[in-house]
């Protein structure tokens, strides 16, 4: 059995979206401000640097996802490109930094799902994490029913969290154009406050960059996407404008809410700013953030288990992580990524995993830049369906 190529342009975008938009602009906020110094306009000019990052990167991971129109591209390419040795240093690092990801997410799940149950005070640690393991295993299960059943549930999320993002980052509009001295003080000198040290603005860089960290998820299902030459790069131009400007405007809408001294205090800063302006949404705001992580997390697992799948299928794992189930899903791949993530559960400092998480995910790109433009000069005719210098 092999992999089904069952996700069109449609899909496709749904799942960016899905990847993209899920933990990272409800947490990140707090670690960018944090390290930016409290200083607002280097911490809004941050999220709009790792925009510009994110979209370079992710323009030049489409040419290799087009190359390789398989799934699992970014390994299959730096074994090709820089040799088994690289990629097998890729593997065994993506083996750690996907469930630190997951973790993150997993645990932020829990955080706000359970924080409605206890206003005013933080929630226990243990109720948090048994309320993450079932989330985790949950989506384990969704996993198991193939590529199709993920994309569904993509749909349907993908609704949630946009309704959410959108009414948080208009209210934030809404509450500038009033034009109330307590919504725009924090704009008026926002030039003045403290900078940041260069160490500091490197570490608002990997909260930052974390929140776009879900835009490779089109190059690790390469195998199962329709047309993946034109669909890839179509999907990646269409939506990653769309997220940067609605990133922008959802930290906006925080700031003129909330200080940034209550931001970086919030371990759950949408809920936060929904108890400040309207309590009575509270459980709404919950449920549709809770409903945006999850999807994220089914999108790192997906990701994630086509990497040891094609790792499993070049010899460098098990063969058993090969196997498919009648859903067309690599089962055992799965279960490794989840069995894993289980273990980091038990670490619940989000800001530390965050930074770890995002300074792995950072290097392996730096990795495949350096195979880009190896395999450029290597091999100048081989078939590239979507060249970055040329668009």
């Amino acid at each position: 059995m092999q992999l089904l190529r069952a996700i069109g342009f449609f899909r496709g975008n749904i799942l960016i979206f899905s990847a993209t938009i899920g933990a990272g602009i409800f947490v990140s906020p707090k670690g960018v401000l944090k390290y930016s110094s409290l200083n607002v306009a280097v911490s809004l000019s941050i999220w709009a640097a790792c925009a510009v990052l994110t979209l370079i990167s992710a323009l030049s991971h489409a040419e290799l996802g087009t190359t390789f129109p398989r799934s699992g591209a970014q390994y299959y390419f730096l074994k090709r490109s820089l040799g088994s040795s690289v990629a097998f240093l890729s593997l065994w690092i993506k083996l750690f930094t996907h469930p630190l990801r997951l973790a993150t997410e997993t645990l932020l799940l829990s955080t706000y799902t359970i924080q409605p149950f206890y206003a005013g005070c933080p929630a226990p640690e243990l109720p948090k994490k048994c309320l993450a393991l079932a989330f985790l295993w949950s989506l384990g299960l969704l996993n198991t029913r193939g590529v199709q059943t993920v994309a569904w549930f993509q749909t349907i999320s993908t609704v949630a969290k946009m309704t959410v993002l959108c009414f948080i980052s208009l209210s934030g509009i809404v509450l500038l154009g009033i034009g109330k001295k307590e919504n725009v003080a924090r704009f008026e000198n926002a030039f003045d406050a403290e900078l940041p040290k260069v160490s500091q603005i490197a570490e608002a860089f990997l909260q930052g960059l974390f929140a776009y960290s879900g835009t490779s998820i089109l190059n690790s299902i390469a195998g199962e996407i329709k047309n993946p030459g034109e669909n890839i790069p179509k999907s990646l131009i269409t939506v990653l404008p769309m997220v940067a400007v609605i990133y922008l405007l959802a930290n906006v809408s925080y700031l003129a809410v909330l200080t940034p001294r209550e931001i970086i205090s919030a371990d759950a800063v949408a809920v936060t700013w929904t108890d400040k302006i309207i309590p009575s949404m509270q459980w709404v705001i919950s449920f549709g953030i809770s409903t945006s992580i999850f999807s994220s997390m089914c999108c790192t697992v997906l990701s994630a288990s086509r990497m040891i799948y094609t790792a499993s299928q070049e010899g460098q794992l098990p063969l058993i992580f090969s196997m498919l189930n009648n859903h067309s899903c690599p089962t055992m791949a799965v279960s490794q990524i989840i069995i894993l993530t289980s273990v980091v559960i038990i670490t619940s400092d989000l800001i530390n995993l965050i930074k770890y998480s995002g300074l792995a995910i950072w290097f392996l790109r730096g990795l495949h830049m350096i195979g880009l433009l190896k395999l450029r000069y290597q091999e100048p005719n081989l078939p590239r369906p979507y060249k970055v210098n040329q668009n």
